[in-house]
């Protein structure tokens, strides 16, 4: 878990009650259950590994469009970083106190992202990558000769 103005904290979430009413719940490596008030958290960060070492600051923005499905999200923090993420185009899995987005490189260290609202000091949808409004839909019967209206057709005699 990154913050704002001190280190960074490692420890653990349970993903299904994590987020409460006033902050983020965290079981630190040492054992100690706290709940940081979201104005202090900038980011928490589901990892593989805590012994991976400092993320790298040039994985923070895709250098092209992503692959994964969702929005493609560009967001600016209070303290004026930047950061691009997918977020899941699903509104049922919104969370009403931030996003959980997965990041540039999710391969590297960080899996998934959850940036709290307050965090935030804009956010931008940049894109719409894999929309379902393209999925299954079938391409418009292009009318064959035999449907089309012929100018003859009112009467008038043909020439032979």
């Amino acid at each position: 878990m990154s913050r704002f103005d001190r280190e960074t904290l490692a420890g653990f979430v349970n993903p299904q009650t994590y987020l409460t009413l006033v902050g983020v719940e965290l079981l630190t490596i040492a054992g100690s259950l706290s709940v940081l008030p979201y104005l202090d958290v900038k980011t928490v960060c589901f990892v593989r590994d805590f012994q991976q070492g400092e993320p790298r600051k040039d994985l923070r923005l895709f250098v092209s469009r992503p692959k994964t499905e969702g929005l493609w999200l560009r967001m600016v923090f209070r303290d004026g970083d930047v950061m691009d993420g997918v977020l899941t185009n699903n509104l049922l899995l919104l969370e009403p106190s931030g996003f959980t987005v997965v990041p540039p490189d999710p391969g590297y260290r960080k899996q998934r992202l959850f940036v709290p609202r307050a965090a935030l000091s804009q956010i931008q949808v940049l894109g719409v990558v894999g929309s379902a409004l393209h999925r299954g839909r079938k391409k418009p019967a292009v009318p064959g000769v035999k449907e089309q209206l012929s100018i003859f057709d009112g009467g008038l005699p043909v020439p032979e």
